[in-house]
């Protein structure tokens, strides 16, 4: 395998200075007066940042989530001039169908951290030993522990062609791909693309109706229930919840000078993501009461990652990259994406898709399920359950 094609073993290894900089950079912070409302609507509440902010400085361990990232088997590669980061974990089945799983924003390989055991090895997690993955979790380019790219152009679509590579470097000659918010994307862009070798794709997000894409502007005059349902959540959204959107879209560099010089300015930003989401992050700190897999402590660990790697900045620019290549593109016919497609929407997610609006996007829907639990980080939040729906949509394509 040549230099530019050589896979290397990666170990997180972060120096005790950058840990002693972080806290004291905490304990420095200037804050802001209490907002004026009992609720989110002027931003991130002050109790949930200062008691976040106490815990990270005084109770949290970073060497934990280091010792529990280095536990697995990490890479990086170079594909297109950016070095890609990515754990590689093989079940022991032989027959294990290979997976691609991309992360979004806020998250990283941390929100997927708690699937690598269900989805590798079912029957120790209530599943069928024949359903197992081999699993492929790679960082976004700009996101921990890849690199940034030094160029404009990384889209969905370069990535998906990113992952394509990855995909073949590895040794896979067919293999499935999930992803959720902005992995959705890339995701999407792959089953569009349709690399030799991938088999079919599963989305917990339908990125095209936030975008204000069909099928969510063709709907008709007369919606159902929950078409209409669908319609006014993303409305509520886009006027009351989209501001951290907005910005990365438009101005990642203006909001990187704070995330990149604050650790409070990175956390807060992060926790103002989705109402469900943000509510359920306050009360597992404020209340100590956690939803699922959103604990304080994976909460934080996937917060430190962005601010040791320093990526709070390269990370925003995905959104920008996005709404670049949508602009490119608009008045263009998209490939359709003939590949099977399963979708899973979850209760609590910015808007419940309904199966009218995925079967419009994807002629080939082989599977849709509306879970019982779970919001837009459906991973992190409900590992066993996410894994479950995983399994589910592609026990087909075995």
């Amino acid at each position: 395998m040549s230099a530019d094609t050589e896979i290397r073993p990666f170990r997180v290894d972060v120096p005790d200075e950058a840990i002693a900089d972080l806290r004291r950079r905490i304990a420095a912070v200037r804050w802001p007066s209490k907002e004026l409302v009992a609720d989110r609507s002027q931003g991130v509440q002050l109790a949930a940042v200062q008691e976040l902010a106490r815990y990270w400085a005084t109770q949290y361990d970073w060497r934990r989530c280091e010792a529990k990232l280095n536990a697995l088997p990490q890479f990086t590669t170079q594909i297109d001039g950016v070095d890609i980061h990515f754990i590689h974990v093989k079940s022991k089945r032989a027959d294990a169908l290979p997976l691609i799983i991309t992360h979004g924003w806020p998250g990283s390989v941390i929100e997927l951290l708690e699937v690598i055991g269900p989805l590798t090895d079912p029957a120790a997690h209530g599943g069928r030993a024949e359903d197992a993955f081999d699993l492929v979790l790679p960082s976004l380019p700009g996101y921990g522990f890849s690199g940034e790219p030094a160029e404009v152009g990384w889209d969905p679509g370069r990535i998906a062609r990113a992952w394509a590579v990855l995909m073949d470097r590895l040794g896979y000659t067919r293999y499935v791909a999930q992803g959720g918010d902005q992995g959705a994307g890339v995701t999407d862009a792959m089953g569009r693309q349709a690399p030799a070798g991938l088999a079919g794709i599963h989305l917990n997000f339908l990125r095209d109706a936030l975008a204000g894409n069909p099928p969510s502007a063709e709907t008709s005059a007369e919606p159902s229930a929950e078409e209409r349902a669908a319609l006014d959540a993303i409305a509520t959204f886009k006027t009351r919840g989209f501001g951290y959107f907005l910005e990365q879209g438009t101005r990642p560099q203006t909001i990187g000078y704070a995330l990149l010089d604050s650790p409070v300015a990175q956390a807060a930003w992060m926790l103002d993501h989705d109402t469900d989401s943000y509510y359920k992050i306050a009360r597992a700190f404020v209340d100590g009461q956690p939803s699922g897999g959103l604990t304080r402590d994976h909460i934080l660990d996937n917060i430190t990652v962005y601010w040791l790697t320093g990526t709070g900045a390269s990370a925003a620019r995905s959104y920008w990259e996005g709404g670049r290549a949508q602009a490119l593109a608009a008045g263009q016919a998209r490939p359709e994406v003939k590949l099977p497609v399963g979708f899973t929407t979850f209760p609590d997610e910015i808007f419940r898709a309904p199966r009218s609006w995925v079967e419009k996007t994807y002629p080939n829907v082989t599977y849709f399920h509306e879970a019982a639990r779970g919001g837009h980080f459906a991973a992190w939040e409900e590992p066993e359950l996410f894994a479950t729906e995983i399994r589910a949509a592609f026990t087909s394509l075995r």
